[in-house]
């Protein structure tokens, strides 16, 4: 489990196939702090660690991964946004977040607003994920509030903190994203389509 606040911004410093499997080897202020077999969320995506050299980390996206989300975009020198797993106890300053991507969406657009911006993003609605007003959603990893909800789209409102410590500040319009939808909107979403 993850809270969506990331705590490091990790630089791709190796990328490398292995038959149907992808490792990529990441570089980040936080791999002194890691073990062997942890979970680790990649812009949003859980995966263990499963070497550590120096400063640099390794992890292994499977097919599946790369199937479903955006980590076979990822370029060496990419920034990719790092969370650690939650421990139990600490605080839950973002949401609940499993850090299992339901589908990739695409940045529509980006408005700067009088020091933060509001990034607008759509997706496809025919896998009967929603986003509820106000509610949460976690775009590349990040725990965000939702305005304009609509049937396949929604707005977050960035201010200038989480722009500058993620990588925010590298998507453009038509940029590719991880979405994860709050799990807890899905289960309200389950519960109303089974009282009709």
């Amino acid at each position: 489990m993850f809270t969506g606040i990331i705590e490091d911004l990790g630089i791709v410093t190796k990328l490398e196939k292995e038959q149907d499997n992808l490792h990529l080897t990441i570089k980040s202020a936080i791999t002194h702090e890691l073990k062997i077999d942890q979970s680790v969320a990649h812009n949003g995506i859980c995966l263990t660690v499963v070497d550590i050299s120096e400063d640099n980390y390794t992890v292994t996206a499977i097919k599946e991964t790369i199937d479903k989300t955006n980590i076979g975009d990822l370029q060496l020198g990419d920034l990719v946004n790092l969370e650690r797993a939650m421990k139990l106890g600490d605080r839950l300053d973002g949401h609940i977040v499993q850090g299992h991507v339901d589908q990739t969406g695409i940045c529509e657009s980006i408005k700067e607003e009088n020091g933060s911006w509001l990034f607008t993003f759509s997706y496809d609605d025919t896998l009967g994920n929603v986003t509820i007003e106000k509610g949460s959603a976690t775009v590349n990893g990040v725990s965000l509030t939702v305005v304009n909800s609509n049937k396949n789209s929604f707005s977050v409102a960035i201010i200038p903190y989480t722009y500058e410590h993620t990588n925010f500040k590298h998507l453009k319009k038509g940029s590719q994203i991880n979405l994860e939808f709050d799990v807890l909107g899905k289960y309200i979403q389950k519960l109303y389509e089974n009282r009709q």
